[in-house]
């Protein structure tokens, strides 16, 4: 009994520590809180000033702005005078750029909580970061 109480034991912490993650609090991550139609609401936490861009699949700019918050950034982006098609949002802040794809039908539009990519700044200081490994 003991040693099946180990092995489950030991099962817990090989499945908890499955992933490899950073914990870091300049890091933000995107959560898209809504999506209404052809009306996407999502938040960055963790950060309070980031410029957002959203791109065609063909990477021409079509809209830009410098977003900010006190506690980070909530934002609405309606595209319904978008065409159909495959976007991307461009995330910038002063630790990383990310690409989020958005995509456009008929009656509704999606934004990838996950990002396409994810590319970190040159001389971005890992002093006050930690890593989480398995």
């Amino acid at each position: 009994m003991k040693k099946m109480l180990k092995l489950s034991f030991v099962a817990a912490l090989l499945f908890a520590g499955i992933s490899t993650y950073a914990i870091d609090g300049k890091d933000y991550v995107l959560h898209v809180i809504k999506e209404n139609g052809k009306e996407v609401t999502f938040g960055l936490n963790n950060t309070t000033k980031a410029n957002l861009s959203i791109y065609d699949k063909d990477g021409t700019l079509i809209y830009s702005e410098k977003a900010s918050g006190k506690n980070g950034i909530l934002k609405t982006f309606s595209f319904e005078e978008f065409p159909e098609g495959t976007y991307f949002l461009k995330i910038e802040d002063n630790v990383k750029t990310t690409k989020h794809e958005i995509t456009i039908t008929n009656n509704t539009s999606v934004l990838s909580a996950k990002a396409v990519s994810s590319v970190y700044k040159a001389g971005f200081s890992a002093q006050n970061t930690s890593v989480a490994v398995r």
